[in-house]
């Protein structure tokens, strides 16, 4: 594929890449009456708990030890999960920085006990530092789209980080204008 993703140009050229497929994963869950709110859904936290879990594997099994989570963007809940659905989490890496790497998590659900397909319920990005024993940050082998679909994604991924670092960057600038100004925030 002509469009694929080299370990040079993601600016790791001295660590292998590693297929999208190397890490994505699937992690599954029936939801009991003990993941429920009090409307009698499930909690989205349960959810989010749940997204945390199959991204935070992802990342760990691409870069090749532990991974913390940095942030979560856009987490969105599409459709109500109910007690007694199957609950699908699949993850993974779209993109990945120096350290970083961006994990996409799609949430699907389906009765346990009907064979309807699986409806996408809930969707979120994750981002995941890459550190060593000590907690500091270590470098991650670049991701290498497969498909199409996965080329979209690393290219997808790459404006949302360039939306992070602007709104980072903005805020800071905001604060330090306020704090110059006076202001005690």
């Amino acid at each position: 594929m002509t469009d694929q993703v080299t370990a040079v140009e993601s600016g790791n050229p001295e660590i292998p890449g590693k297929l999208t497929s190397a890490s994505r994963t699937t992690l599954s869950h029936i939801v009991t009456h003990n993941d429920t709110n009090l409307l009698g859904t499930v909690h989205g936290g349960v959810i989010m708990k749940l997204v945390d879990d199959a991204a935070g594997a992802v990342a760990g099994r691409h870069s090749g030890g532990p991974a913390v989570t940095a942030s979560m963007d856009e987490m969105v809940f599409l459709e109500p999960v109910r007690v007694g659905d199957l609950v699908h989490v699949k993850a993974q890496v779209n993109w990945t920085g120096r350290t970083s790497m961006e994990v996409g998590v799609r949430v699907l659900a389906e009765r346990w006990n009907e064979s309807t397909p699986p409806q996408q319920v809930g969707s979120a990005y994750l981002v995941f530092a890459a550190v060593d024993a000590d907690g500091k940050p270590r470098r991650v082998p670049p991701v290498m789209p497969e498909t199409e679909r996965d080329n979209r994604r690393y290219q997808e991924a790459q404006i949302r980080r360039t939306h992070r670092l602007a709104r980072r960057r903005a805020i800071k600038e905001l604060r330090e204008k306020r704090a110059a100004e006076g202001y005690q925030d």
